[in-house]
């Protein structure tokens, strides 16, 4: 089992930053992949940012490349979220996931509201 808490979410202003953090313990030498998903209020969860642990290959959604950064550290204990530019689309709970082979570990998410 992996274990995942998320922080780091808030109020910030569009244009704002904001850097979320997720903490991973457990069986983490397993974990081959690592990514943040975001859920905003009446729609489906969506995928925003990967890692690849082994190599650091990156992905991300096409609405967030070139303002967000997703980085892990700490021998896959540390996930990282960078938004810069943040807009009020943004505005979601944002949740840490991790990946083995065989299973999918998800944190209970933290809230970021982009707002005037």
């Amino acid at each position: 089992q992996v274990q995942l808490v998320e922080s780091g979410g808030g109020l910030v202003q569009p244009g704002g930053s904001l850097k979320l953090s997720c903490a991973a313990s457990g069986r983490t030498p397993f974990i081959n992949a690592m990514a943040w998903f975001r859920q905003a209020p009446g729609k489906e969860r969506e995928f925003v940012a990967a890692v690849i642990t082994h190599g650091g290959h990156t992905a991300y959604k096409d609405s967030v490349k070139g303002r967000f950064t997703i980085s892990v550290a700490d021998a896959k204990k540390s996930l990282y979220l960078q938004m810069n530019s943040l807009e009020p689309e943004d505005a979601a709970v944002y949740f840490c996931n991790a990946r083995s082979t065989t299973d999918s570990f998800w944190g209970q998410g933290t809230q970021v509201t982009v707002s005037s």
